[in-house]
């Protein structure tokens, strides 16, 4: 949660808590606790009732509607029923984007200008500098 603050930055938030909440700053932190945990306790109450109701084991992350209905409405068969349709056009279409991406690559390859080009037979003069190629060049 506070991964991303430094100390001087911890520093200045329990500074600036001090200076709002005074003598009192000890109880605003014990009653923020309490809170904390008696909203943990109510959490856990209430998966432990819908557990009993239900006759499953239920955990707060299962409380999510997808998840809920993904474990405990649905067989794995009427899982892979729903899914089979999709699969298909999933497969089709990762194969398509495979394709373009590969096709892309090559095209890449092909007008990359660092790529060495066999130099003519006979120069006359030194050779031209290389003149900076644009994304319009290459389009």
């Amino acid at each position: 949660m506070f991964e991303n603050l430094n100390v001087w930055e911890v520093g200045a938030l329990l500074l600036l808590a001090l200076l709002i909440f005074g003598d009192r700053l000890p109880v605003v932190i014990s009653d923020g606790l309490r809170m904390v945990r008696n909203l943990r306790n109510m959490a856990r109450s209430a998966t432990t009732d819908l557990s009993k109701e239900l006759g499953t084991d239920i955990q707060l992350e299962d409380l999510h509607p997808k998840a809920f209905i993904r474990k405990h409405l649905l067989s794995e068969e009427d899982e892979q029923a729903i899914r089979k349709p999709l699969q298909g056009v999933y497969d089709g279409l990762r194969a398509d984007v495979t394709g373009v991406h590969d096709e892309l690559k090559d095209v890449a390859n092909a007008a990359d200008p660092r790529r060495s080009n066999p130099a003519p037979a006979s120069t006359s003069g030194p050779a031209p500098a290389p003149r900076a190629v644009s994304y319009d060049d290459v389009t």
